[in-house]
């Protein structure tokens, strides 16, 4: 059972637990984020007297935390880059030495960061066109103004600082009558018997009518610092790692700051400190793109449940011992779609779809003797736009019929299991009446086309018959009424083929006839077989109809044999 302990320090008693060890954070803590004006705002507030909330603490012992339990140490520098925002900087991990360090702070870090990289550390602001990776930069010192009278605040701007405090980046040309914050740890600050010579010699070059008020503000400072007592906090015993976690994101998950995969991603450090390394290493190549939220969902998907969404302990655990097993999945998924003739990159933006495939490579090791089911299981969850919503109970529909099929994903399987993978006359209709743009109409034409289209070169949807060629009143003999129905299908699949850009751009407004016959009868050939022009049909416009009905009828046929 846990016990909650409420009690208060000072800054300075926080601040020198965290320098002397005794304070650190746990490793699911997320990457420091604040910016220089909510450091400055930070600040502000302490010396408007305002509360800066409640911190919450987890003392951790031999009883709740184990060697191979990861903790991390507070900031003693940071780089903010030109827009003063603070860079991404992983925090070092290390197990620590419960005779010296006895809590980890679960809420709170961001602002105890921000106080101990004020007073304690150094902090540098990189220029607009110096690279990331080059450590450090100018020096920046946090500052405030002790004359009155060069005040550079807007007391009438809602939520502005009612103190000119600020970070300075020209530290050669500053105000005498500035006074850099950290200064004030000074030990003539702190005796009794010298603060006020200290004082008066901080503001020494202060104007006569100022001086009350420099004086005023360096006492502030002091009192918040040294004497009252304004880090609040509530620390929690008898709590093992697994409840920490928890509260952790109960504590983050509701606000905008923390995202859910970044507290994911935590939470799988915790237990294996190297898991974005090794993840940096898979999501390149032909998985560049898909993002750490793919292999969180496939991890789910194999060891865990993958409706709950929630990594523990044993799920991190399980990824961790068996990762080669996992990377090895995944080369075999990039081979299986090679063998079809898909790129494994062209899922980067709708990965779901692959999930039961890497579920199925990964629990059955004679997967090659049944690439058929998974070509059909492919082409009908993409065409029939499966993961369109729903998506974690489909997965686990998917995961609990391939368990219930011996490991194996088959057309009988789909047919007889999953409603909305068996094909039916009314989901055939709707692929052939997708439209010009929809992501229908590209897929179905790109698994058409597998035989022959090049992956090195961009393909764009393209009207067969030109869509301008409709936009006339009626230039065919046909009646008002047939040639209102042949404007309306003019945009659907019948009239459309894939066509590679530059091809595209040369064609224009074409009419199909007269781009036809400008091809030799090798090239009339390959388009004909390309853009499966049925045979004994017109190609000219007075003939849309005709044609409309028989590429329909063909294309038809062409999807039924994709989706098995």
């Amino acid at each position: 059972m846990s016990v909650l302990i409420d009690d208060s320090i000072t800054i300075y008693e926080a601040l020198e637990n965290i320098k002397n060890g005794k304070y650190v954070m746990p490793a699911f803590q997320r990457q420091y984020v604040w910016s220089m004006e909510q450091i400055e705002k930070l600040w502000d507030s302490i010396l408007l007297d305002y509360p800066i909330a409640t911190f919450l603490f987890w003392h951790v012992d031999d009883d709740n935390v184990s060697w191979d339990t990861y903790f991390c140490n507070f900031l003693s520098e940071v780089t903010f880059d030109s827009r003063k925002q603070a860079d991404s900087v992983n925090y070092e991990l290390s197990s620590i030495n419960v005779n010296l360090t006895d809590t980890a702070v679960l809420d709170g870090q961001q602002r105890l960061t921000s106080l101990f990289l004020s007073l304690y550390g150094q902090a540098y602001i990189r220029q607009k066109h110096a690279r990331k990776k080059i450590a450090g930069g100018t020096v920046v010192k946090l500052l405030i103004e002790l004359n009155k009278n060069r005040l550079a605040v807007d007391e009438e701007e809602y939520n502005s600082k009612k103190f000119d405090i600020r970070f300075a980046e020209r530290i050669g040309k500053l105000s005498p009558t500035q006074f850099e914050v950290k200064n004030i740890l000074g030990p003539q600050f702190r005796e009794d018997s010298t603060r006020e010579q200290a004082i008066e010699k901080a503001i020494v070059n202060v104007p006569p009518e100022s001086k009350e008020y420099a004086r005023g503000i360096l006492n502030q400072l002091y009192r918040k610092i040294f004497v009252e007592k304004l880090i609040r906090y509530t620390k929690i015993k008898d709590m093992k790692q697994d409840d920490a976690l928890e509260m952790f994101v109960r504590f983050n998950s509701g606000g905008k700051a923390l995202k859910k995969h970044e507290i994911t991603m935590s939470i799988l450090e915790a237990y294996w400190p190297s898991a974005k390394t090794e993840f940096g290493k898979v999501l390149e190549g032909p998985y560049a793109g898909f993002g750490t939220d793919f292999i969180v969902r496939a991890a789910l998907m194999l060891y865990g449940d993958v409706v709950k969404s929630n990594i523990n302990k044993q799920i991190a655990e399980d990824l961790k011992n068996h990762w080669q097993e996992f990377k090895k999945a995944l080369r075999n998924l990039e081979t299986v779609l090679k063998s079809m003739k898909i790129e494994v990159s062209r899922f980067a933006n709708s990965w779901n779809v692959l999930l039961p495939i890497i579920y199925f490579i990964y629990y059955n090791p004679e997967y090659e003797k049944n690439l058929e089911g998974i070509r059909a299981y492919l082409v009908r969850a993409v065409l029939f736009t499966y993961f369109q919503s729903g998506t974690t109970s489909k997965l686990q529909q998917m995961k609990s019929s391939i368990n219930s099929y011996n490991y194996e994903i088959t057309v009988d399987m789909m047919e007889n299991q999953i409603s909305d993978l068996r094909v039916t006359d009314g989901k055939i209709d709707d692929i052939l009446n997708a439209e010009k743009g929809s992501r229908v109409a590209g897929e179905v034409l790109y698994f058409l086309g597998l035989d022959w289209i090049n992956k090195n070169y961009k393909y764009e949807q393209d009207h067969l018959h030109p869509d301008e060629r409709f936009n006339r009143t009626n230039p065919v003999s046909v009646p008002m009424e047939e040639w209102n129905k042949w404007r309306s299908n003019r945009n659907r699949l019948p009239n459309l083929h894939l066509l590679e850009g530059r091809q595209n751009a040369s064609k224009n407004d074409m009419r199909l006839v007269d781009y036809y016959n400008d091809m030799n009868d090798e090239q009339k050939a390959v388009f004909r077989k390309e853009a499966l022009i049925p045979d004994g049909v017109s190609l000219e416009l007075e003939h849309f109809g005709e044609f409309y009905e028989k590429r329909k009828a063909l294309l038809m046929d062409k999807i039924r044999q994709l989706l098995g």
